[in-house]
Order: structure tokens, then sequence, then C-alpha cells
């Protein structure tokens, strides 16, 4: 069926007649005549699978599909394979773009921080890179790329210009980037992902740690430009909520004025089982922003926040705004750290389930990133006045219009973290029926 000729250069061709009755040439180049035979063979086979129309061998097919490209090219010239398309290569900006476009199952939130590991990848290795040109060395080298101040377009307070991100945020870069190539090992575009040995695991990084103290927080919401500013604040700092995903959750139905408590919806958690929600106490310090907030809320209004709830809303930037209108440097981590100086609060004052079960988290988790050691910690220690001189608690009140139950006259008292602004008395109206929901029940 094929013959093989040599010519007087030593290169070797296989001749054969094709299905159409043409006679073909395949150049082997300067082969040895032991492997223009295999080739010869194995030409055979493909020529009679086409003519007869049975499948290949099995080990026939295998030599076909490990053939380098030029000779697959060669064959496919002369009818014995179908002609190829030109192989592109997937880039990867193509990848992460049209993963992250697939991912239709994960939050708003979940998004963006894949923009963010999106950007810093392409932003090193340049949109164009082809995928499986990216080495585990590579990876290594982008590593260490992101603890420089090249891979950090916004500059925190607590950070020099030339300082990388964060370790915590350098693992979770790297935690996004494996997650993203992993999708590509799963799809065949890659044999294995480059950046498997990179840990990417998010650990607690205790040297951002700030405790806002509750004299520092009265200066700050003294300069908040209006009430729903005060309660966004409020919220953070004297509720412990996670901002702004569990403020803008907050309706004036998971408010229960008559029991002094409120349902705090936090998406951060729901995907846990019963984790979706928590219920808090109504604190004192908490509650006259809260009441003041929805004295002054439109008839029929829904959610608690109403102002800052576009995307567009940099609640950060603009918190930086009101820490140099108030005369206070700015703290790491801003809106963590309230957070965090409410849990370590709670649990000094409360058993440590309770602090945790308020804050919804667990108790591990509070001693790994929230519960901190403070001023009032050490002065209680060596026995100092400072250590009892913690702003007292006013008893809840029975309902809105109630007045609250005054403090025994014997203990001393000092006055309520609280802006003079909103020691005038509170003009009080009625909202209406929309906007008055049935108490919540607790979960």
């Amino acid at each position: 069926m094929a013959s093989i000729a040599t010519e007087k250069n030593g290169h070797r061709r296989v001749l054969f007649i094709a299905a159409d009755g043409k006679r073909r040439t395949v150049r082997l180049g300067k082969v040895s005549k032991r492997a223009a035979e295999s080739f010869k063979f194995r030409l055979e086979q493909l020529l009679a699978a086409q003519l007869t129309s049975h499948p290949l061998e099995t080990d026939t097919a295998v030599w076909l599909a490990n053939l380098q490209p030029a000779m697959s090219q060669k064959l496919s010239r002369v009818g014995l394979i179908p002609r190829s398309e030109p192989v592109t290569e997937v880039t990867l900006a193509a990848h992460l773009a049209n993963y992250i476009s697939r991912r239709t199952d994960v939050k708003r939130s979940t998004r963006t921080h894949w923009r963010q590991a999106e950007r810093s990848l392409l932003a090193f290795f340049g949109a164009d890179r082809p995928l499986k040109s990216i080495t585990a060395g590579d990876a290594q080298d982008w590593e260490r790329w992101l603890k420089g101040g090249d891979a950090r377009k916004i500059r925190y307070c607590d950070r020099n210009a030339d300082e990388g991100l964060s370790p915590n945020t350098i693992r979770k870069r790297v935690s996004d980037a494996k997650q993203f190539l992993e999708d590509a090992v799963a799809r065949e575009l890659l044999l294995k992902n480059p950046f498997a040995g990179l840990k990417g695991a998010v650990g607690s990084n205790r040297e951002r740690d700030f405790f806002v103290d509750r004299a520092t927080a009265t200066k700050v919401l003294e300069a908040c430009p209006d009430i729903e500013w005060r309660l966004l604040f409020a919220l953070s700092r004297y509720g412990g909520l996670r901002c702004p995903s569990e403020h803008l959750a907050l309706t004036w139905a998971d408010v229960n004025w008559s029991e002094g408590r409120m349902m705090i919806r936090s998406p951060k958690t729901e995907h846990h089982a019963g984790k979706g929600t928590r219920t808090i106490p109504i604190f004192p310090e908490l509650r006259p922003y809260l009441e003041l907030a929805w004295d002054s809320a439109k008839p029929g209004a829904i959610h608690v926040i109403q102002r800052y709830r576009s995307a567009n809303a940099n609640l950060r930037t603009q918190l930086t705004r009101i820490l140099e209108k108030a005369g206070v440097a700015p703290w790491p981590k801003l809106f963590q750290n309230l957070r965090a100086s409410r849990a370590t609060e709670l649990a000094s004052e409360h058993p440590a389930h309770v602090a945790a079960a308020w804050l919804g988290h667990s108790t591990l988790v509070a001693n790994k990133h929230y519960w901190q050691v403070t001023d009032a910690d050490f002065a209680k220690a060596i026995g100092s006045d400072e250590a009892a001189q913690n702003p007292a608690q006013q008893a809840h009140a029975a309902s809105r219009s109630d007045p609250h139950a005054p403090l025994p006259a014997h203990k001393k008292t000092r006055e309520m973290p609280v802006p003079a602004s909103l020691c005038e008395k509170l003009h009080t109206r009625e909202v209406g029926d929309e906007g008055l929901e049935p108490p919540t029940s607790t979960v």
C-alpha cells in the first residue's frame, strides 16, 4: 500500500496511493530506516481505516494523538486526517474574565474581591500572557511582587507608600489566584496549577489592632454630618455590626422597641445553617442614635439606613474625612476595629459565649481576630480608679414613649458618651402605619 524512498542526501519519504487514486508523498527528513518503517506502518493503518470507514486501532489512535504539530499538518495536507484548526492560546485575561462572568452563584462582594485579585494578576503578568506559560516560579515572583509598593494603588493610613499589601491581603489574593487556575486545570487548559504551592490561608494580623475608646468615638460622632452617619458609626462602634452589609440589611421591622432587641441580618454568614440572622440588645449607648433616626424617618420607610445605600457610597473615604474634621488620626481597618472595640467591651462585661453570639462569630474567631487587651485592663490589674469609671448603662425603657428608669441615687454615674446635640429633647412625630411593624421574634 505504501513504500519508502531514500534520496541521495539520506532523507526519506513515504509514498502511497490515496483514497482519491492520486499518488501522495509524506517527507520524513533524515531518519533511520527503522523509524521510516514504523511511520509507514502507521500511515497504512490510517489509510486502511479511511478506505474501510473503520475506527483506528487503539495504539494507532494514541500514536496519532501524540504526533508533533508539524507532522500532523503533513498528514492533514495529504488527506489522511482532518485538517485541524489552528490552536489559539488561552490568555490569562480571557480565562479570568470567563471564570468571573460564569460565577453567577456568588455575592457581588465576592466578585468585587475577585476583581481586585484579577487586577493584581494582570498588572504583573500582562493581559496577553498565555495561561500555559505561567510556571510555579512565576507564581512565586508574583507573590513577592505583592509585598512591594507597586502592588498597592490605595494608600492606607497606617502604611508607607513603598509598602506592599498586608500579609492577609496577600494570602487572600493568592487564594483567589489558586481558585482561578484550578478551574483552568478542571477544564484541561492546564496540566497543573502553578499557584498550588503558595500559602493562601488567611490568618490573624494583630499588628493592625486598634481600640477605639469612647472619648474618641464621641469626638467622631460630634463631627458626623447627619443623623444617618451618626447611626452608621454608632451601629459599628456600639452595635458591633459588620459594615456595610449588616447596616444596609437592617430594617425598622427588625427593631423590637418593646423588648429592647433588634434582629441583625448577616449576608456574610447566611450560607451557614442557622447563621443568617442573630438578635442583639438595643444597647443603651446605641439607643439614642436609633431613636433619632426613627423620629426622622419618612412615613413608610423600610430600611434604617436610606441615604448611603448606593454602591458608589464610599463609606471608608467619607469616614476618613469625618475623622479629619474631628481632629482624630485615622486608625487601621477603620470599620473592623470599631467592631473589634465593641467585641472587646462586651467580652469584658458578659460571658464570652454571650458576647460572641451578639457579634455573630464564635469565641475562637473572636479571640483570634477581635478581642484586644486595653488600657482599662491594665488599670484594673493595678487597682487604678480608672477601671471603675466605665460609663453607666441606663435600664431599657418599656416602650418608646416611657422614660428610662432612673439609676439608684447612691451609685456614682458619669455622663453617657453621647454628643451634646443629642442631649436636647427629641421631637417626636407619628410615622405612617407602613413604618410600624409587629415585634420581631427572637432567633
